[in-house]
């Protein structure tokens, strides 16, 4: 696991000590995601510069340095993340007839990957690596820079153009590095974080600077670039999460239930067992629900001593699960270490999360889980993580919602559930609370609700959709019209509300798990696994995101995946083999802290600061007003 940077300045006016003093400088930025060496690379005569963070995970020799040279000297890299498969690939490049076999200087993944690259090209050797990455490699024969992602988008990369020279970093504290990096705000990738709590990719906070989509590789040609500095070609995607899901549903897992759990738990054996490679002390978190326990149960039954595990655990009852995961590591037998947090400590990680993030990013269980990662790494240097069963297997309590709310929705004609909707919100969710209040002795209890005008216009804006999708971008809306707020900003298109983005499936369930995967998963669920693990220079593996597993999944009829109204059926059959059912089966709880309550308390003074009116109008952001 690595960090890692680098530019091409077209304009060529610096010498090659100069470039590789500034790659060093961006790459200082990154030390925290590997502080076991760094190097850097420059080829003044076409003015590109290469820079790299390493923590070592596979073969920690001086062979494992990077920036790396092909065994040919045609291609250099800087890579970030594990090709699990790397083994397999090298035994089959040795296998080449002599004088076209490469000869190994070491033992690493890269130098795997890039004698891959030397022998099929980039796109066929991404076709063929397993595994969480972002690189970008350098032909120095036909002067392409080629940058790319993993197929689901575990590792981040940003990019863009600062003037005459074009940037990419694992973080945006490494292009801020770049001298003369123009940091404009970008407000319509801010009216884009006020709705979804998180800025969906290709957006960035920044205005020009981009996400790599999962899946995609650039191809930025040397000649071109220098005469149209500031263009950059559109991604390509070798892999595509949508063609998945669509195959998946033309092709369907044709066995029993039996057979199907059987088939998963191979599966997701072997991916575990990849990711269970390493030079160095390994883990998992574990907090007891299906995905982590699923994940440390099959790491243990393949493990010939205990596996370590990790939790953490509140105080506050609603939001603690420690207990569950203590009682599983105890069936399971894994040497198992938690740690209790109060508030104080939980909130001491708010001042350094602008630093971890670089940009707006609100999901509160970036608290936890930079904790639980933290906590860790002071035993282990990679770790193992349940994320991604939810979107592959059902397990978010809003679909069931979204589908209990269509269900019930769709059966009013359009026009009544229009004029419903108009009425009441014809008056202000303050008149509806002066209504009820006046009413208050003599309505039934269980129309004496709280903030009862909120809810009407919560029912209102169900009542007024047209179609599922449009009720779900409500379900994981977090400010309904985020353009309004945000002072002169447009709400681009993402592929939320993009129809042409969207898969052709037959469910309204499976195109919510669809939506979720393409969008909330690289962009908040494995952005916050990311940046919190390397924060503490961790490496997170997630053995569910295995291609392989992800594309078997998509063939799993519905059926297999709820049941009685509960998601993750079959994957509950697979864990129930490991763990028995009674520890496992309980409402979800998300991996979350209570920050109403902190907001409400001892964070109140800080907040109210923040929220300032006159800051506010100070910043020229947002609008004070609806604030």
């Amino acid at each position: 696991m690595c960090g890692i940077n680098g530019f091409l300045d077209t304009s060529r006016q610096r010498e090659g000590a100069e470039l590789q003093a500034i790659a060093l400088r961006m790459a200082g930025s990154l030390r925290h995601r590997g502080p076991d060496d760094g190097g850097a690379w420059a080829d003044p005569e076409t003015g590109l510069a290469f820079g790299q963070r390493r923590l070592s995970i596979i073969d920690l020799s001086p062979a494992g340095h990077q920036p790396m040279f092909s065994a040919t000297g045609r291609y250099v890299i800087v890579f970030n993340g594990e090709i699990y498969n790397f083994s397999d690939i090298r035994r089959e490049l040795e296998a080449l007839p002599p004088g076209q076999a490469p000869r190994f200087r070491g033992h690493s993944d890269t130098e795997v990957m890039l004698e891959a690259i030397s022998r099929w090209g980039v796109e066929e050797a991404l076709g063929r690596f397993n595994g969480m990455f972002a690189f970008a490699v350098w032909d120095r024969q036909d002067r392409r820079l080629c940058p790319a992602l993993d197929r689901l988008g575990e590792k981040p990369l940003y990019y863009g153009w600062t003037g005459p020279a074009f940037l990419f970093g694992s973080e945006l504290k490494a292009l801020r590095a770049y001298p003369g990096f123009n940091g404009e705000i970008n407000r319509d990738a801010l009216a884009l974080f006020m709705r979804h709590n998180y800025v969906p990719g290709p957006y960035s906070i920044y205005q020009g600077i981009h996400k790599l989509p999962p899946g995609t590789m650039l191809t930025l040609d040397w000649a071109r670039a220098a005469a149209e500095p500031g263009a950059i070609p559109d991604p390509v995607p070798y892999w595509s999460a949508r063609e998945a899901a669509e195959r998946g549903g033309a092709e369907p897992f044709r066995g029993s239930p039996g057979e199907a759990a059987a088939c998963l738990d191979e599966l997701l054996r072997d991916a575990i067992k990849l990711r269970m490679v390493a030079d160095v002390p390994l883990g998992a978190f574990l907090s007891g629900g299906i995905d982590s326990s699923t994940v440390v149960a099959l790491m243990q039954a393949q493990s010939q001593r205990p596996v370590k595990t990790f939790t953490i655990g509140f105080h506050e009852s609603g939001y603690n699960e420690a207990e569950d995961a203590k009682a599983v590591a105890r069936h399971l037998g894994t040497e198992h270490t938690e740690l209790y947090l109060t508030p104080q400590e939980a909130m001491a990680v708010i001042p350094r999360l602008p630093t971890l993030y670089d940009e707006p990013f609100a999901d509160s269980s970036q608290i936890p889980t930079f904790l639980v990662s933290e906590l860790a790494r002071r035993h282990v240097t990679v770790s193992l993580s349940g994320d991604g069963g939810d979107e592959l297997f059902a397990g978010y309590n809003r679909y069931f919602l979204g589908l209990s709310l269509w269900g019930k929705v769709r059966l009013m004609p359009g026009a009544m559930r229009h004029t419903m909707a108009s009425v009441l919100t014809a008056a202000s969710p303050k008149t509806w609370d002066s209504v009820f209040q006046r009413l208050g002795p003599w309505l039934p209890a269980g129309l004496r609700q709280a903030r009862p005008g909120d809810k009407l216009h919560k029912l209102a804006e169900v009542l007024g959709v047209h179609n599922p999708e449009e009720m779900y971008l409500g379900l994981v809306s977090h400010w309904k019209d985020p353009a309004s707020l945000v002072l002169r900003s447009r709400e681009p298109a993402t592929t939320l509300t993009d129809r042409r983005r969207w898969a052709q499936l037959p469910e309204f369930l499976q195109r919510m798990m669809y939506l979720d995967l393409v969008t909330y998963l690289p962009d908040d669920i494995l952005v916050k696994v990311d940046r919190a693990s390397m924060g503490v220079s961790l490496e997170a593996r997630v053995p569910l995101l295995d291609h392989r597993l992800v594309e078997f999944a998509w063939r799993i009829p519905l059926s297999m995946k709820v049941r009685v109204g509960q998601g993750k059926w079959l994957l509950r059959q697979v864990l129930h083999r490991y763990v028995p059912q009674k520890l496992i089966d309980r409402p979800k709880m998300g991996f979350g802290v209570p920050v109403d309550s902190w907001l409400r308390g001892p964070l109140r003074e800080w907040a109210e600061s923040l929220l300032d009116e006159r800051r506010l109008h100070q910043e020229g952001f947002l609008d004070p007003a609806p604030i």
